[in-house]
């Protein structure tokens, strides 16, 4: 899909890399989600105090607010995870509502972009199995009865690939369509009032978006956590 105006991609021509910008426009806009998580972080913690104040005590409820819904979930041992998927749920989420800009593109409309993020949810995942269990983490692919273990394990595996195609697919699937969309009424009905309902629907549909992915992984870590039945 041809996005009908992207400001960085048009910027990235007058550098004279226009042919690295219109092959790789998500690349370009993680560069920008990233650039803006940092200056937040920055601003965030510029000036902390006992008693937090503006930007600090928005940014300390939001952060503490997760951590504790994730405890909740999986119980203290959550606190320790917390850090990894708290920075992907902000990071799919800032690039989610960044696609609600005009002239932004949101990286998540990309499969590489929700790819990416999905196999750092599913490789962490075996490293908290293994960090726990050791050798025995193997245990999660055998199954309880000894004599179905090579069809349990290979059942396992697909169900494993499938965790990444699921993390992925979803991600991509609504936002790439929520992209398509608004494409189809700026073309059909200006770019102004029009898409108005459907960038507000918007906003919804990428913090629940970025939310499922959050909600999965942290199901993901707990079923690594656990002892194999």
């Amino acid at each position: 899909m041809e996005h009908p105006y992207l400001f960085f991609v048009k910027l990235f021509e007058l550098l004279g890399l226009g042919h690295f910008a219109h092959t790789y426009p998500h690349v370009i806009y993680t560069w920008v989600v990233m650039i803006i998580l940092i200056v937040l972080g920055a601003v965030a913690t510029k000036s902390i105090s006992m008693v937090p104040a503006g930007a600090q005590n928005f940014f300390e409820i939001f952060i503490s607010g997760m951590e504790e819904f994730m405890v909740d979930v999986i119980g203290e041992e959550g606190r320790w995870v917390f850090p990894i998927i708290g920075t992907v749920f902000i990071y799919v989420a800032a690039c989610n509502l960044i696609g609600l800009i005009p002239g932004f593109l949101p990286p998540s409309a990309n499969l590489n972009t929700t790819l990416s993020c999905a196999l750092v949810v599913v490789v962490f995942t075996h490293i908290i199995g293994i960090k726990y269990h050791g050798a025995k983490y193997v245990k999660h692919f055998l199954g309880p009865v000894w004599w179905m273990s090579p069809l349990i394990f290979i059942i396992e595996i697909i169900g494993h690939v499938a965790r990444i195609l699921s993390l992925s697919f979803r991600l991509f699937g609504n936002m790439m369509g929520h992209e398509i969309v608004l494409a189809i009424l700026f073309g059909l009905a200006g770019a102004f009032f029009a898409p108005l309902p459907i960038m507000a629907l918007g906003v919804f549909v990428a913090l629940v978006q970025a939310f499922v992915f959050f909600l999965l992984s942290i199901i993901y870590f707990s079923g690594a956590m656990e002892h194999a039945h």
